[in-house]
């Protein structure tokens, strides 16, 4: 099969969007599909051989962060060019409502589209505002997947229709693989995500550090991403400063060996989102997973029976459970455990054959519609299902 997947944020940026397509595209790859993804990105950015780049992107605030997307007419003219080009069966847009390339694809596309909503924020006046606009390009979409039941819930409140859920992937077995690092041992703690970004929760992990500190004081915690380090600390006392280490930017593969070497990973997300596909990381390493209450990470944490969760933006019910489990190797093993079987029905081998059966199914409506609208009609019912 012939697959064109369209990611609306920028390539060299690193997002949870953008390694799900990643992840899926080298998925497909490697089951025999030919699999090309367009994505903004700037001319020096290193691309893989299936990535095509559709120009350099711009910071736009969206969804309580700032994305990095490409709109315009020169991005248009690169999404007809890439579409011709491709000649392709099916059509996977990411974020189709987002103001980048997914949108501009559904405008130029004929043909079987998919499409998958990341995006959880149930109180979007930017969507609501804009459904007039969206709606032509929308009513061409063949079939809707949304990677969690609350980025479901938005699409249904805001835009209308429906979509089958199938939740974002993992290669589970990378992550179960990878080998710990000695020097990231020993009652460590935890945390990945851009330290700027306020809805990542770091300044309420900060805020939870010297409580944690002063009950285990042979504690550390280990922060991975980028980001003003200086700033993320200058709220500690000078005397705890130590007591954290920025690893800046790492590599998967570090990612990996990191979150394997820890004792206990913290997500103390604030808001915005719509799966946590870090959690799913992290149980597929065997960390033991500490996670605030949103909705969506309580239903990746199978509603706390696979990980802890804590209070959202409650810094000292953040304390008290880390402090918990840090003194409890019992209750540590017992999350790694559920974690670690929870986590398999996340792996790509699940999730990948998910998504084909939706290619499958509309590519073969497709090629009904000539004789029997009907038949095309039936089948995006039938995927609508939740």
């Amino acid at each position: 099969m012939r697959i064109g997947i369209v990611c609306p944020y920028a390539w060299d940026v690193p997002g949870g969007v953008q390694f799900h397509i990643r992840d899926l595209a080298e998925h497909l790859i490697r089951l025999g599909h030919e699999v090309s993804v367009l994505a903004p990105a700037d001319d020096e950015t290193p691309l893989p051989p299936y990535v095509v780049s559709a120009g350099r992107a711009v910071p736009v605030p969206y969804n309580g962060s700032v994305a990095r997307l490409n709109f315009g007419f020169l991005s248009a003219a690169r999404v007809r060019r890439w579409l011709q080009n491709g000649a392709f069966d099916v059509i996977h847009i990411h974020e189709p409502a987002s103001p980048s390339l997914g949108l501009l694809s559904c405008w130029a596309a004929q043909g079987p589209i998919v499409a998958t909503f990341h995006t959880s924020n149930p109180r979007s006046r930017a969507m609501i505002a804009a459904y007039p606009i969206l709606q032509p390009a929308l009513e061409k979409i063949s079939a809707r997947i949304a990677v969690s039941e609350y980025a479901r819930r938005t699409l249904v409140e805001h835009l209308g229709g429906d979509a089958v859920v199938i939740p974002n992937g993992v290669d589970v077995d990378f992550f179960a693989g990878a080998e710990p690092k000695p020097e990231w041992q020993g009652r460590t703690i935890g945390f990945i995500g851009r330290i700027d970004e306020p809805r990542k929760g770091l300044p309420v992990l900060m805020k939870a550090l010297p409580k944690i500190l002063a009950e285990v004081p042979d504690a550390r915690l280990l922060v991975a991403g980028r980001g003003d380090e200086e700033e993320a600390v200058a709220a500690l006392p000078a005397g705890l400063r130590s007591r954290v280490e920025f690893l800046g930017m790492v590599t998967d593969e570090d990612k990996a060996r990191l979150l394997r070497s820890v004792d206990l990973y913290v997500a103390p997300n604030t808001g915005g989102e719509s799966f946590g596909i870090i959690l799913v990381e992290a149980m597929s390493a065997g960390a033991p997973v500490l996670a605030s209450d949103l909705d969506a990470f309580a239903q990746v944490l199978d509603q706390g029976e696979a990980g802890e969760l804590f209070a959202n933006e409650n810094a000292d019910a953040l304390a008290t459970a880390a402090v918990d489990l840090l003194d409890n190797p019992k209750r540590l093993t017992e999350l790694r455990e559920r974690g670690s079987k929870h986590v398999r029905r996340f792996d790509w081998a699940t999730v990948g054959s998910d998504i084909l059966a939706v290619y499958e199914t509309v590519t073969a409506g497709a090629a009904s519609v000539a004789t029997d609208e009907r038949v095309g009609q039936r089948a995006r019912r039938w995927l609508a299902r939740d």
